[in-house]
């Protein structure tokens, strides 16, 4: 099971903001009608707040789902996917550290750091080899951690990986940010100019977005050898189709698959998304 790396980031002493605590000491919260549970789990200097869905039929026909979102956001941007994977089995949202309801970490972390704390919350949880799924700058987090836990990750999948090779940079980021912007649905674009402001802030998303752009997923997708489903929404002007579908192909074992809409295409098409991602955990 999980160890040795991940492990070892819970060798500090975790400081008050960073304590875990158990779903016990939050109130129930549902998405419409169902019903999630919501805890922290402290890593010493950063923390992660996690959000499970048990599955909802009787018997479930999949495996645990785990969802990391991009960056400024937070879990709140897989809406109605993690509604549609919670049909077949049980799944966790995370918010990585400094992002939606998790507190600021005490450094500055990398995308390895991430992938780390990840690791180290699939450990605690006990989840063997789930199914993880990124998106965006989850994409990177989610690639690395197959890359360095090969033995524990054998399903990832990558929702709108970042970034082309041809937009490493700040200002053509941001522009495609933009462009984007005004392709998504107002629920959207509200729910992540909240956590852009009022939840990660923007220094914050200031700090993060070099690790951002310097992560290289090109040179990654050689190291995983998980099994890896990567999907791009057919209208996303962030991520270009044809180097999409070629990343895919870098992993060593990689498929590619379209949906439509948007960067965000979690809400714009969460039944074609989850279908997929359960007939990828099939394979």
């Amino acid at each position: 099971m999980w160890g040795g790396r991940a492990a070892g980031y819970a060798s500090a002493m975790p400081s008050r903001r960073h304590a875990s605590r158990g779903e016990v000491t939050y109130k129930k919260q549902y998405v419409g009608s169902v019903e999630y549970h919501t805890s922290r789990a402290g890593y010493g200097d950063a923390s992660l707040v996690a959000y499970r869905f048990e599955c909802l039929v009787p018997e479930k026909t999949g495996p645990d789902f785990v969802l990391v979102h991009g960056i400024g956001v937070s879990a709140r941007s897989y809406g109605p996917t993690a509604v549609e994977l919670a049909k077949r089995g049980d799944v966790h949202l995370i918010d990585l550290a400094g992002y939606g309801r998790s507190p600021r970490p005490d450094r500055d972390l990398t995308i390895r750091d991430h992938a780390l704390l990840v690791g180290r919350y699939l450990a605690d949880k006990n989840l063997d080899h789930p199914v993880v799924v990124g998106h965006s700058m989850g994409t990177q987090v989610v690639a690395q951690l197959a890359a360095d836990f090969p033995e524990q990750l054998d399903h990832i999948v990558l929702i709108a990986p970042v970034v082309v090779p041809s937009a490493r940079s700040l200002p053509k980021v941001a522009r495609l940010l933009l462009a984007n912007g005004l392709k998504e649905p107002p629920q959207v674009s509200a729910l992540a100019i909240y956590d852009y402001l009022f939840r990660a802030g923007v220094p914050y998303m200031i700090q993060q977005t070099p690790h951002l752009i310097r992560a290289d997923l090109d040179a990654i997708a050689g190291r995983v050898e998980a099994k890896t489903l990567v999907i791009c929404g057919t209208d996303d002007p962030i991520v270009p189709l044809e180097w999409a579908e070629q990343l895919a192909g870098r992993f060593r074992q990689g498929w590619f698959a379209t949906v439509p809409g948007p960067h965000a295409t979690m809400f714009a098409a969460p039944e074609a998304i989850a279908e997929l991602i359960d007939g990828h955990a099939r394979r």
